[in-house]
């Protein structure tokens, strides 16, 4: 085992499973058992399963615990109700991006739990703990009590019901929970991912997790690895803090702008992204797709039929699910119309492309 890094309750698992690993958020984790692609495929025709537990989990409750998470949360919890998950952003005053995260609303009164990426567990902590003063609440971060596995797919129902028996999961729509007990342990089922596919997140106990894992590899379910959470994140349009949000991209910037509620009566980094919002940016994420198949990748240049830099790519694949080479982008905002004709420099050579949506694939939620 290598110094400072951490390892998840699973990892010894992954290594009996043979999957390559690598360092990744200051976790040693897996990057793939059998290979990307049929990982990939695994979760877009049947189902799959992910070590998530590097994850964040940081709890907050008290009596001003909802004024406090609308304090430094860009969406709006105000009248949202227990078993609901919002997504949004915490923000700089000056409207960089903290770090995306999830907020659940708990069944008890004042009381959330905020999801965060793992390589910002201690800075969105910390973060927190500047911004409470105040606010008569408390804010605790219980990351190393919990792990957490991504079940994915169309079939990701029916195997969470048929092997761990919690048939509450039929009931659950996009973006809600439930609490569930697993020996003994409160278990949380969330119908969330991060894939663009049906599926549930399991937050246990790290012992009751690696028990789950057991559980689902017995029952046929394909362990996947974060090369392919990386490519099925992708083609769902959906950002990864670093590549496409950063503090130094805010979320109007990367195209988030229906998560931040506007119209609240403050949040930090409120009056930047009003300002962008009504004003406009001067640089925008945008979808290429490009003509050939050579593979764009982070930090290429993006450059118009002149050879004129805007943009530089910050993800790129051939996709697995559309056997075409798309990216992300960002560009100049004069440049991020659909339909604009870019190229990407891939070394010496240039690739003509064009400006198109970023949700490259059909998501396949459960509404």
């Amino acid at each position: 085992m290598e110094e400072n890094l951490k390892y998840t309750c699973l990892y010894d698992k992954h290594v009996a499973l043979g999957a390559k690993m690598s360092p990744f958020a200051g976790f040693m984790m897996p990057i793939q058992y059998s290979g990307i692609t049929p990982e990939h495929l695994a979760v877009r025709t049947k189902v799959g399963m992910f070590d998530v537990s590097h994850m964040g989990e940081i709890f907050i409750e008290g009596p001003d615990a909802e004024k406090f998470i609308n304090h430094i949360f860009t969406n709006n919890i105000s009248g949202f109700e227990p078993g609901k998950v919002l997504y949004g952003m915490m923000c700089y005053p000056e409207g960089g991006v903290v770090d995306d995260l999830l907020v659940y609303r708990e069944f008890e009164k004042d009381h959330f739990l905020l999801v965060v990426n793992a390589a910002n567990i201690e800075k969105d902590y910390q973060w927190m703990k500047d911004n409470e003063k105040g606010f008569d609440v408390k804010i605790e971060n219980l990351s190393e009590q919990w792990g957490q596995i991504a079940v994915q797919g169309p079939e990701a129902e029916k195997t969470v019901v048929e092997v761990l028996g919690y048939k509450e999961a039929e009931a659950l729509s996009f973006y809600t929970y439930c609490n569930c007990v697993y020996n003994g342990h409160r278990l949380i089922l969330s119908r969330t991912g991060y894939t663009g596919e049906d599926g549930f997140e399991i937050y246990v106990d790290p012992a009751s997790t690696v028990e789950i894992w057991d559980k689902f590899l017995a029952a046929g379910v394909v362990p996947c690895g974060l090369g392919c959470r990386d490519t099925l994140r992708f083609e769902a349009g959906l950002p990864l803090y670093g590549d496409e949000l950063s503090a130094d991209i805010t979320p109007i910037e990367a195209g988030l702008g229906m998560f931040c509620k506007l119209d609240k009566e403050e949040f930090i980094g409120k009056d930047v992204l009003v300002a962008q919002k009504a004003g406009g940016t001067t640089k925008k994420l945008v979808g290429i797709g490009i003509e050939d198949k050579a593979i764009p990748r982070a930090g290429y240049p993006v450059e118009t039929a002149e050879g004129e830099q805007v943009g530089v790519v910050t993800t790129g694949y051939h996709s697995i699910s559309l056997d075409r080479s798309i990216c992300f982008a960002l560009v100049k905002s004069e440049y991020a119309a659909l339909g604009t004709p870019l190229s990407i420099r891939i070394r010496k050579k240039v690739f003509p492309g064009e400006v198109i949506k970023k949700r490259f694939y059909q998501t396949n939620y459960k509404k």
